[in-house]
């Protein structure tokens, strides 16, 4: 897990990077839940919430630049 310190201290072009990344993990748990053979079932939680963290960071940096 990721500490939203750690994600602010990102650029934007690398926090898009994590953002790809995180969403291939997600996929890849959500293809192995579909097929039985997910063996960490709190991985599928803890992503869905770094990739919350990542696009809530990416918005803010957004708005500040807009505002």
């Amino acid at each position: 897990m990721t500490a939203a310190s750690d994600i602010r201290a990102k650029t934007p072009d690398e926090l898009n990077s994590l953002l790809v990344d995180l969403r291939k993990e997600q996929f890849n748990l959500r293809f192995q839940r579909a097929t039985g053979q997910q063996e960490n079932t709190s991985r599928v939680r803890a992503v869905r919430r770094e990739i919350a963290r990542v696009k809530t960071i990416l918005a803010e940096r957004a708005a500040a630049v807009k505002g």
